[in-house]
């Protein structure tokens, strides 16, 4: 991606104490249909993000980007905020796609955030193109092991899941057609299932 790269060497006390932040706030919580603690999907984000030539604030955020989702909503916004600064709660709030209860509906939820993706900062995008790579390397693993029933995981099942992720990589394609994430998103995503170039033929996204 390498947009406004800058010098990603020099991690300082503020990513060891968004680190020791993030693995408090979801100690209690695990990977989606497994024992796997959380933190795993958060240093994995926090990896690719750097990879990519993102900055300690990107990489904060992706630490940080499920915390007002998943673990305390406003209040964790507002800790964030005083403790790591305008640009990273800027950018989590880029990434949290609802920070109410009850939520909305699963379908409308995630065609408010693919529109809210459509005018998101490049910061913003490579955080989310991060989390979203995990995230579908991870259903691709599950699918070799479990087969048809890792769609059981998804509140959108299997057309809904394969729906969001193809909508997602035809939107990045548009934003950030030269990224190496938005390349692999794309191959990943393929592999799905066999059906997915007829899916995506029957479900054309344009923007």
């Amino acid at each position: 991606m390498n947009l406004n790269a800058t010098d990603t060497s020099k991690l300082t006390h503020r990513f060891e104490q968004a680190l020791v932040y993030a693995t408090r706030l979801h100690a209690k919580q695990t990977r989606k249909g497994s024992k796997v603690p959380y933190i795993s999907h958060l240093l994995s984000v926090a990896a690719l993000v750097l990879e990519d030539g993102g900055d300690e604030d990107e990489a904060i955020s992706a630490l940080l980007h499920d915390a007002v989702e998943d673990q305390g909503g406003k209040a964790t916004r507002e800790a964030i905020l005083n403790i790591f600064g305008e640009r990273v709660i800027e950018i989590v709030d880029g990434c949290t796609d609802a920070d109410t209860i009850p939520k909305p509906p699963w379908k409308e939820r995630k065609e408010q955030y693919i529109e809210k993706l459509r005018y998101a900062s490049a910061s913003v995008r490579r955080v989310v193109l991060a989390d979203k790579l995990h995230n579908a390397r991870s259903i691709l693993r599950d699918l070799d092991r479990e087969g048809e029933a890792t769609w059981e995981k998804f509140k959108g099942g299997k057309e809904g899941t394969l729906w969001y992720y193809h909508t997602l990589v035809n939107l990045f394609l548009t934003t950030d057609p030269n990224s190496w994430l938005v390349r692999e998103l794309n191959d990943v995503v393929s592999e799905f299932n066999s059906d997915q170039s007829q899916f995506a033929q029957s479900n054309p996204v344009r923007y």
